[in-house]
């Protein structure tokens, strides 16, 4: 397991178990002090049990970084109950590092499964990590963002794209 899903893992374990918050290492290893925006994952099953990320850092370093979404996906996705301590172990993470996003002009510079693609009509914004089962083409991408971000299907939108290095 990657240090990164690692860390992740660790924060969700620690907030079921015990309703606390984990602590980066203190010095940082080396790939933990840059900063990201990251998006923690987790699925039971193969199937989707929390994400929650950012598209820009907000936290002092990547550690921060993935331990605060880590918590988040655990316990304030709206469309899951909290990770119990119970099902842990059947529980499966990874922690996607996103790129800076990069404005583009329509449909035909998107590839979900290279990028994630970012729909915003100046309030509202949805966002899409890349490479999800069942996502084939930007139309459906774009299309789900739409929906995340409560954005009409009439209405104008400015699209952006990122990549991410997924760590398992």
């Amino acid at each position: 397991m990657h240090p990164y899903a690692k860390l992740a893992v660790e924060a969700i374990r620690e907030k079921a178990k015990n309703n606390r918050k984990t602590e980066p290492a203190s010095p940082l290893p080396r790939d933990f002090d840059k900063r990201a925006g990251v998006f923690v994952s987790i699925k039971k099953q193969g199937k989707l049990r929390g994400c929650v990320g950012t598209i820009y850092p907000t936290c002092r370093n990547i550690a921060e970084e993935i331990i605060e979404n880590g918590i988040s996906a655990s316990t304030k996705d709206r469309r899951f109950d909290p990770v119990r301590e119970g099902e842990l172990d059947e529980l499966t993470v990874s922690v996607d590092v996103l790129s800076e996003p990069e404005a583009v002009s329509s449909l035909d510079e998107l590839d979900p499964k290279k990028y994630g693609a970012i729909v915003s009509d100046g309030t509202r914004r949805g966002l899409l990590l890349p490479d999800l089962e069942g996502i084939d083409t930007p139309e459906q991408q774009v299309e789900i963002c739409r929906k995340k971000g409560t954005i009409p299907a009439g209405s104008k939108v400015s699209l952006q794209r990122f990549t991410v290095t997924r760590y398992r």
